[in-house]
């Protein structure tokens, strides 16, 4: 250990000594950070095309960076002066901000900065904003151009008609978060960070860019594939469409075209892919896409993107309970819960770098899958996991809790479903419904989970069944935890520190049979926490070999269930977060607890029981 704490200090030094070169931005003191923290630039900050599943390489503009901020009561006007510098895209209360301030319900955070744009008859602008929690307003030289509410979901505004000429226009953006005060989705994020509940997060904490596009111009696209037919449907979303034009799908593997067809505006396209690759875990196959507008022989729009020929299903076995196939054959499901927190970015990873060694540690340790918890990733995060071939479940983050949890199925009287206000049930279904349509191309995403643990769970019945319906191509775990009902495919038990799981005599027939969360050992690590005492774990120890024994005996116990039935299992936790100490590295992730090898050899069994 004493090594590893040495490395830390000397890191600290070399980023102060970084930080001085980059003149007066620096963090704001934080208490632990990465060691990817002292590679931040403010002027290279996540400069990797955010949009990866539909590419227009040419003709856009990043503009994270530095821009002004102030922080103000709600409602007053647009400031007239700023009292510093914020940098974009990381939350305001973050280290690497530069700022560290909290904003609260009473409050606003005003942005401010200039870009450059081209403007053209024959082009609009777009300005995009990956994420920004939560409710936005931006202006542009002085117009309101858009309000948007949300804080994991990716939104656009054409801004053309306010755009002044090529130079210094004038982009200014307002936030309001009430954070655990509102009914809006906000995941960990709490006033009062202790135990599971997190550091609030406030603002721009995803990448802001602009794109100029043709009149008309390609909007979204839609792939779903059947295995069992041979096709991927792209269905595909056209702005400004004129007479004539038509969109034009091509599906290419290594290079070579294996299918492409030419439909009208509006229509889909449905590709028959012979003798498809099938994607899965080391075989993460992804055929490319082009798609074209089109008129005629004249290229209008063009977009490139992927696709992937998976599916994924439930399936009675010889004993008469429901498993989980992929593909059509039964694959143990066995990841982290991953709540991807930064000691230094909150919710945005320092870069690109670190954004992938979380997924890649991951797949070393040898599970072949995460549980996206309460959290949506940048788009970015996706496509690596599409690339690396990791399955992911994806929680809806919650919000608006107050309801009472049952964590035993099978039982009443005990669990209770939240009496939402008509807007936060509005709310609700607006980000859910937004999530699952930025995030359906993703192949990695196989599971969809709208409530965890009664977290302001409410109208079940209706909600889960409005998901199966919605997105008939993945499998949906309606209530992570409880509270229980008798809808979607999956049932899900929660236990700690030991597995368990729901009995297959009694659910069996019906649902999929899955452990969500289990496990936490906790083992803080000096000079690596977030804070010096009081640290949090389901169960705690106080070296290295006790956490591996224990681990160990978990496996052992999680095997003898397969065979039962269990479909899948979900461990708690990937990294540490905050006080919570009971990650398999920790939050800098300067220090990994169990190492690869070991939990490789141990998870292998997992995937051979039967």
């Amino acid at each position: 250990m004493k090594k590893t704490i040495l490395l830390g200090a000397g890191l600290l030094l070399a980023q102060s000594f970084a930080w001085a070169q980059n003149g007066a931005w620096k963090p704001s003191e934080g208490k632990i950070m990465t060691e990817w923290a002292e590679q931040v630039d403010p002027e290279n900050v996540h400069q990797e095309y955010p949009r990866p599943q539909m590419v227009r390489e040419d003709n856009w503009q990043n503009l994270n960076g530095l821009w002004s901020y102030q922080i103000q009561e709600k409602g007053n006007d647009v400031p007239s002066s700023y009292e510093g510098e914020i940098l974009v895209p990381f939350a305001v209360e973050s280290a690497l901000s530069g700022v560290g301030k909290t904003v609260g319900k009473d409050q606003e955070l005003w942005y401010k900065t200039t870009f450059d744009a081209k403007k053209s008859s024959r082009e609009r602008v777009l300005l995009h904003f990956g994420a920004v929690d939560w409710e936005t307003e931006v202006f542009v030289n002085g117009k309101s151009v858009g309000v948007h509410q949300g804080g994991f979901t990716p939104f656009s505004f054409d801004i053309t008609d306010a755009l002044k000429g090529r130079r210094n226009n004038e982009l200014v953006v307002r936030v309001w978060d009430p954070t655990d005060e509102g009914p809006q989705p906000r995941g960990k994020q709490v006033n009062r960070p202790h135990g599971i509940w997190y550091t609030p997060v406030t603002g721009i904490w995803q990448t802001v860019w602009t794109e100029n596009v043709p009149n008309s111009h390609i909007v979204a696209t839609k792939n779903t594939p059947d295995v069992d037919a041979g096709t991927l449907t792209v269905e595909t979303e056209v702005a400004g469409a004129q007479a004539g034009q038509m969109v034009k799908v091509k599906a290419l593997a290594n290079g070579a075209v294996v299918a492409e067809e030419e439909v009208a505006v509006g229509d889909a396209a449905v590709l028959a892919i012979d003798n498809a690759n099938l994607w899965e875990p080391g075989n993460p196959f992804l055929y490319d896409l082009e798609v074209s507008l089109v008129k005629g022989n004249k290229v209008i729009d063009e977009i490139d993107g992927y696709a992937a020929m998976r599916k994924i299903s439930m399936e009675l076995d010889e004993d008469g309970i429901q498993r989980m196939l992929l593909n059509d054959e039964f694959v143990f499901q066995y990841g982290p819960l991953d709540q991807g927190w930064w000691p230094d970015g909150l919710y945005t990873a320092p870069n690109e770098e670190a954004l992938v060694f979380d997924i890649a540690k991951t797949q070393e340790m040898g599970f072949n899958m995460i549980r996206k918890h309460v959290k949506v990733e940048p788009a970015r995060w996706y496509y690596h996991c599409d690339k690396m071939g990791m399955l992911v479940w994806q929680d809806m983050p919650s919000g608006d809790h107050g309801n009472r949890w049952n964590p035993r199925p099978g039982v009443a009287g005990v669990g209770t479903e939240r009496e939402r206000s008509p807007e936060s049930e509005a709310i609700y279904r607006k980000e859910w419904k937004d999530i699952i349509d930025a995030n359906y191309n993703f192949p990695s995403i196989i599971v969809w989970v709208p409530f965890n643990e009664a977290w302001g769970q409410f109208k079940t019945e209706e909600i889960v069944k409005w998901t199966v319906a919605y997105d008939p191509s993945r499998l949906i775990n309606g209530a992570s935890g409880g509270n229980f009902f008798p809808v979607g495919q999956i049932i899900d038990l929660h236990n700690y520190p030991d597995p368990a799981m729901p009995s297959p005599r009694l659910f069996g027939k019906d649902m999929v049979l899955t452990l969500g969360e289990f496990g936490g050992l906790g083992l803080p690590v000096d000079g690596h926490t977030w804070q010096d005492k009081d640290n949090w774990g389901y169960q705690s120890f106080k070296s290295v070999g006790e956490l591996e024994d224990r681990y160990a005996k978990l496996m052992n116990d999680l095997e003898k269930l397969i065979p039962m039935g269990l479909s899948a299992a979900v461990y708690t936790q990937t990294t540490d977060v905050e006080v919570e100490t009971n990650g398999l590295m920790t939050y800098d992730r300067k220090v990994i607890k169990l190492t690869p090898e070991f939990l490789k050899k141990v998870h292998q069994k997992l995937y051979e029981a039967k």
